[in-house]
C-alpha cells in the first residue's frame, strides 16, 4: 500500500455518497507498499480501505482482482471484500483514478514472525490455491519471464549506479532462467505477493490475507517460492531453515507438492528473487520525489538470489522427504 495520488475531503465525501457506508469521520493515507494509493477511512458505520488504482494497474484487470476476493470469501477464505456502490458497481472514480472501497480486515502484520506463523501462512496459501481452483476469470502473470525482460530493459542500463557489476550479473541470470524455467508444473491462481504485510494475525492466529493486486495465473509452486523468500530470511540475510521447514509443512498439510514441483523449488526461488529485485530496482530508480511511499532496497533480493544459486537440493529449504512432516 502507498499514497501517490492525494484526495480532498470534499471529493471523498462525494465519492462516498455513492455507497451505503455512513458519514465520513476521518481518513489518512497508508504509506506502506509501492503499488496503489490507499487510505484508511473511518465512517459512522465501519472502518474501510479506499484504494485508488495507479497507472501500473490496468483498469481492465479490476474485475479479476475484485471478483477473486469475492470468490475466495465465498469459499471460506478470510480476505477483504469489495463493497458495491448503490448502483451495484464495484468501482468508481476519484481524483482521476479508478477507485474501490474494500472492507477492513481486523489484525496486524507481524514484524518478526516465528516458525509457527510461517506454518500458518503456508497452510493458508495452499487453502487459497484450492479455493481459487474454480475461479473462472484468468489473468496472465505480467511479471513472469517476459515481464522481467521488459523491466530489465528499462532499469538495466542504470543498474551499476546501485551496485557495480549488476548489469552483467543480472543479464546472466536472466539468460539462465530463460533457459531453465519450468513450464509443465501445476498452475492456477496465485497471490504472487504474499509478504508479511499482506497477512494479518490476531492474538497470533492468522486472521486473513489481503492485497490481491498482483494475483494472476501461474505455477502454484512459484507462489510457494515467493513466500519462502518473503518469510524465511532473517534481517541479517540468513535463511531460517526452521521457518522454511514449517512453511513447507503447512503448505503440504493441505496440498502436497508433486515431486517435479519439489525438484523445481531452487529455480523457482531464483526466479522469485529476481522478480522482486527487478521491481524494487525499477521503483528505486524511478519513484518520484515527494511520493508518500516506502521504497524497498533491491539489494536485499540480490542477496537472496545469490543464496538460491548455491542450493542443490529442495531439502536445503526444509522440504521433508515424501511422507514425512505432513
Amino acid at each position: 500500500m502507498a499514497v501517490y495520488t492525494d484526495i480532498s475531503e470534499t471529493d471523498l465525501k462525494t465519492f462516498l455518497a455513492q455507497y451505503d457506508v455512513g458519514e465520513l469521520t476521518s481518513y489518512r493515507g497508508i504509506a506502506e507498499g509501492v503499488e496503489n494509493s490507499n487510505f484508511l477511512l473511518h465512517t459512522t458505520k465501519e472502518p474501510l480501505i479506499l484504494t485508488l488504482y495507479e497507472k501500473r494497474v490496468d483498469a481492465g484487470d479490476l474485475p479479476f482482482f475484485l471478483g477473486l476476493m469475492q470468490h475466495l470469501a465465498k469459499r471460506g477464505l478470510s480476505c477483504p471484500l469489495p463493497l458495491p456502490r448503490r448502483d451495484g458497481a464495484l468501482t468508481g472514480e476519484l481524483s482521476g483514478r479508478p477507485a474501490a472501497l474494500i472492507s477492513f480486515l481486523e489484525g496486524v502484520w507481524l514484524r518478526k514472525p516465528e516458525a509457527q506463523n510461517c506454518h500458518d501462512v503456508g497452510k493458508a496459501l495452499a487453502e487459497m490455491h484450492l479455493a481459487a481452483a474454480d475461479f473462472s476469470i484468468r489473468r496472465p502473470n505480467a511479471l513472469s519471464l517476459d515481464g522481467w525482460v521488459e523491466l530489465w530493459a528499462k532499469a538495466g542500463p542504470r543498474a551499476d549506479e546501485v551496485l557495480a557489476g549488476l548489469q552483467a550479473e543480472i543479464g546472466d541470470e536472466l539468460d539462465f532462467l530463460s533457459a531453465h524455467w519450468p513450464r509443465d508444473l501445476p498452475a492456477g491462481v496465485i497471490h504472487a505477493d504474499l509478504f508479511q504485510d499482506n497477512v494479518f494475525f490476531l492474538n497470533n492466529t492468522l486472521s486473513g490475507l489481503i492485497d490481491f493486486y498482483f494475483a494472476c495465473n501461474d505455477l502454484l509452486a512459484y507462489d510457494v517460492a515467493i513466500c519462502l523468500n518473503a518469510w524465511c530470511f532473517e534481517a541479517d540475510g540468513a535463511y531460517n531453515f526452521a521457518k522454511g521447514a514449517a512453511m513447507l509443512a503447512g503448505y503440504q498439510s493441505v496440498r502436497p507438492l508433486l515431486d517435479a514441483e519439489a525438484a523445481a523449488l531452487p529455480i523457482l526461488c531464483r526466479g522469485s528473487a529476481l522478480r522482486f529485485f527487478l521491481t524494487r530496482l525499477y521503483d528505486w530508480l524511478t519513484t518520484p520525489a515527494g511520493a508518500l511511499v516506502v521504497k524497498k532496497d533491491p539489494l536485499e533480493y540480490l542477496r537472496k538470489l545469490r543464496f538460491h544459486r548455491a542450493i542443490v537440493s529442495p531439502g536445503e529449504y526444509g522440504l521433508a522427504p515424501r511422507g514425512e512432516g505432513i
